[in-house]
């Protein structure tokens, strides 16, 4: 019997929701991170007297630790497993994110901002595959959509620690504690210990490896949590070539190029507008006049807007499939985006701005579980790294357009988010022309 068949004839039971929310406290963990940076940069440009390409620099300095993090991580997967570079990639981001509070000046924050992105962008593609890899067939884009709902709690969490931190500053006559941010973010290395007592490795990552008496092992305590008989034994799985080591150019063979192309340009367009309009939420919105304290308000609210926005994904993945919610959803995004950019008053841009951030973070809910869905078991840490990572070009692009748009380049809020408007309907037709659906099949089934 192979692993497929063995885990997709489970019942979702307490196994899944604990790999769930294992899995999303370290997601969750990540995206604290990257909200908190958002608000101390509004403080920074402050205190330090940055200018918008200044801030477009620390910005992006995370992003290229993701690049790099999120190609070497999703190979490292593929090479070692799941479980131990997914607790590596979060001791690294969070040791990171607390040296973050002894940076002296512009130079050192983008130095250890770079290491920070390491581990962030590193952990984010592995978890996805995790994930994918334990869920049956006829819930696995659910369970992926709402361990990326994790990622709105965190940024709810940076917005609430933020908005705190500055009103008290502000009772106190004092400065917004930027380094007592970065040290708050430190705790989640305290995580990994959790991890590793708790989280179990891939059954499918351990067949592929030829390690099938251990893979046999997770399962039978998969399935006796479950309330079911094991499964007959295991027997190796003729799709898996157990001594093939993954290679970038795997990712362009037979049957995988087009995927990997309409991929590629789904991550780039996603993290193009999402890092571009979030990181630089804050400090937009104080540039239009409204005290810090009142930005951070404002964010946390537009925040709130993407827990909605999950579990509508959530929900419609299963029901509508893969492909119609991620093309919709980034459609209804550009359209947000757009008028959020002309919005004139406080309720237009909170109005907006929600609707914004609701299908902006629903699409990237499908985004994440349909990606590791079209690739095969020894490829996908690989593959869905490599997508993680070209998207962060486009995140490491964004900050440094919005800057220039902002100051050299004359061009004003509506500049901004007409950009963002256009990078996603560009990243919609992609995904409606390559794409294709995978809603009901095992992995199995769709890596051929």
């Amino acid at each position: 019997m192979r692993v497929a068949d063995r885990l997709d004839r489970l019942p979702l039971a307490g196994f899944h929701y604990r790999l769930l929310l294992l899995s999303g406290l370290g997601w969750l963990f990540d995206s604290m991170d990257s909200g908190l940076m958002s608000f101390v940069v509004a403080r920074l440009k402050i205190e330090w007297h940055l200018g918008p390409d200044q801030i477009a620099v620390a910005t992006s300095a995370g992003l290229a630790g993701m690049f790099l993090g999120g190609a070497v991580a999703g190979s490292l997967a593929d090479r070692f497993g799941r479980k131990a570079i997914f607790q590596m990639t979060l001791l690294i981001f969070s040791v990171s994110t607390g040296l973050c509070a002894l940076a002296q000046g512009l130079a050192s924050l983008v130095l250890i901002r770079f290491l920070v992105g390491l581990g962030l962008g590193g952990e984010l593609p592995v978890a996805a595959s995790l994930v994918s890899e334990f869920a049956p067939a006829r819930h696995r884009g659910r369970l992926v959509v709402l361990l990326e709902s994790f990622w709105a709690f965190g940024w709810a969490a940076a917005a609430i620690i933020a908005e705190f931190l500055a009103r008290r500053a502000e009772s106190t006559g004092s400065a917004f504690p930027w380094r007592t941010s970065f040290l708050v973010g430190a705790l989640p290395a305290l995580y990994v210990f959790v991890l590793r007592r708790a989280l179990p490795e891939s059954p499918r990552y351990l067949a592929s490896r030829g390690r099938l008496d251990q893979a046999e092992a997770v399962l039978r305590s998969i399935e006796k949590d479950s309330g079911l008989a094991p499964g007959e034994a295991l027997t190796p799985d003729s799709h898996e070539a157990t001594s093939r080591r993954a290679r970038l150019r795997d990712l362009f063979g037979a049957g995988l190029a087009r995927r990997t192309l309409m991929l590629w340009l789904l991550w780039f367009a996603m993290a193009y507008s999402y890092y571009g309009i979030f990181t630089w939420l804050p400090t937009l919105l104080a540039g239009r006049g409204f005290p810090l304290a009142t930005s951070f308000k404002f964010t946390l609210i537009i925040t709130l807007a993407q827990i909605p926005g999950y579990f509508a994904a959530a929900y419609l993945v299963e029901t509508i499939g893969r492909k119609r919610t991620l093309t919709s959803f980034m459609l209804l995004c550009a359209l947000g985006s757009y008028f959020f950019g002309s919005a004139g008053t406080e309720h237009d841009l909170l109005l907006w701005g929600c609707l914004l951030s609701f299908f902006n973070l629903g699409a990237w809910g499908v985004t994440y579980g349909y990606t590791p869905e079209l690739y095969p078991t020894w490829l996908r840490g690989t593959g869905t790294g490599f997508a993680a990572a070209f998207g962060r070009i486009g995140g490491i692009l964004a900050p440094l357009a919005v800057g220039k748009l902002m100051g050299n380049w004359g061009g004003g809020f509506t500049a901004v988010f007409i950009m963002f408007s256009v990078i996603l309907a560009a990243g919609a037709a992609s995904v409606a022309v390559l794409g294709e659906e995978t809603r009901g099949r095992t992995l199995e089934e769709i890596s051929g």
